[in-house]
């Protein structure tokens, strides 16, 4: 005679399983709280239950106080980061002086190499506080203050929410404006 409502073996197996974890996860974070004085749980236990393995303790992972070594972060990772931080604004067309660009047009033509991430910047790190100079080209019909500032702003808001460094300084440079849609002057000047 077979009951329908009674489940199989193994799912029955499985769902007390599961109760156990359940029941181990919910003491394990009531014990980190330190709410629960018992880490085992063995007087709050159901006497219905299974018994639970105890388990020993791990070691505390230590803190950065404690923990020894130091973290260096190198100057081009700032300007990288400073990089797509002034990229990201509105009315900036390019980073980097003339020369700058004229080098990287020269070297785009002849397919040598790419782009380098950090052209336009400069950044130097003393002391867990951070300076930048950004030089941008600013796109024909934006307003020059109003880009320069938030590129500024936006500089060094992100190095510091990703670096964790204190940014004393954003030094920005407009070194050019394009006109919109048009290419680096360089890429459409007549091939001689």
């Amino acid at each position: 005679m077979h009951l329908p409502d009674a489940p199989p073996a193994r799912s029955r197996h499985m769902s007390e399983t599961a109760a156990v974890e359940e029941r181990v996860e919910e003491q394990t974070d009531a014990y980190a709280e330190g709410s629960l004085d018992d880490p085992a749980g063995l007087e709050a236990a159901d006497p219905a239950a299974p018994e639970l393995p105890l388990r020993t303790p791990r070691p505390e992972a230590p803190t950065a106080d404690v923990l020894k070594g130091r973290i260096k972060v190198a100057d081009e990772v700032v300007e990288k980061v400073a990089a797509l931080a002034a990229l990201e604004i509105p009315g900036v067309a390019d980073l980097g002086g003339d020369l700058e660009r004229a080098f990287e047009s020269v070297r785009d033509r002849i397919g040598v190499g790419t782009k380098r991430a950090t052209q336009g910047v400069q950044a130097r790190i003393q002391d867990q506080r951070v300076s930048v100079d950004v030089t941008i080209v600013i796109v024909y019909g934006h307003v020059v203050m109003d880009v320069a500032t938030e590129v500024k702003v936006n500089v060094a808001r992100s190095v510091s929410r990703m670096l964790g460094m204190r940014v004393v300084e954003v030094n920005v440079t407009v070194d050019d404006v394009r006109l919109p849609g048009q290419d680096s002057p360089t890429r459409d000047a007549p091939a001689a």
